[in-house]
Parts: C-alpha cells; sequence; structure tokens
C-alpha cells in the first residue's frame, strides 16, 4: 500500500477488497441515518429510533474496527519496519481520541 503526504494530510491507496468493503459499510451506515431521520419526520416512537441509532452506532464502531486493523496492518507496520517509531505516537493519540 502505498501512502502519500498532500498539503498536510497523509493519503493511502488501498487496495480494491478493502476499499468496496469501506464503502459498502459506509453505505449501509448512510442508509440506517436516512432511515433514522424518516422515523423523526414521521414522528416515531422514542424508543424506536433509540434501537435504531444504537444500530447505527454499532455499524460505525465496526467500522471504525475494520479501519483501524487494516491501518495497522499496512500502514503502522511499514512505517515500524522503515524505523519510522513516530507512527507509533501518531497510534496512540488516535487510539485515545477513539476511547472518548
Amino acid at each position: 500500500m502505498e501512502e502519500k503526504e498532500t498539503c498536510c494530510h497523509k493519503v493511502k491507496e488501498r487496495s480494491e477488497k478493502e476499499y468496496k468493503d469501506l464503502i459498502h459499510r459506509l453505505n449501509r451506515i448512510e442508509g440506517q441515518i436516512r432511515g433514522i431521520r424518516g422515523m423523526v419526520e414521521k414522528d416515531a416512537y422514542c424508543t424506536d429510533i433509540l434501537v435504531q441509532v444504537a444500530a447505527a452506532n454499532a455499524a460505525l464502531n465496526s467500522f471504525n474496527r475494520v479501519l483501524l486493523a487494516n491501518h495497522i496492518r499496512t500502514c503502522v507496520t511499514k512505517d515500524i519496519l522503515q524505523g519510522k517509531e513516530e507512527t507509533v505516537e501518531e497510534l496512540l493519540v488516535t487510539l485515545q481520541k477513539l476511547m472518548k
């Protein structure tokens, strides 16, 4: 996997499989969010909406786990093998943000 610097952010070229999986997950989450909005617009019962929000949160958490695992397997591993120890600190900062 190739990583590039653009402006002030890194970018990563993903495999076709990884890209399709992530986009598929995001499309499903987007559909869930639209469904929740529709429930609110139709004055659905609060607990029914809350159950759907919980499902959307679970889907986002799953997306994060997959993306993080891919990141560690590719970007982090490559950087460590190249002696870029600052990547470990970057990973720790990212994990702290995810665990808020």
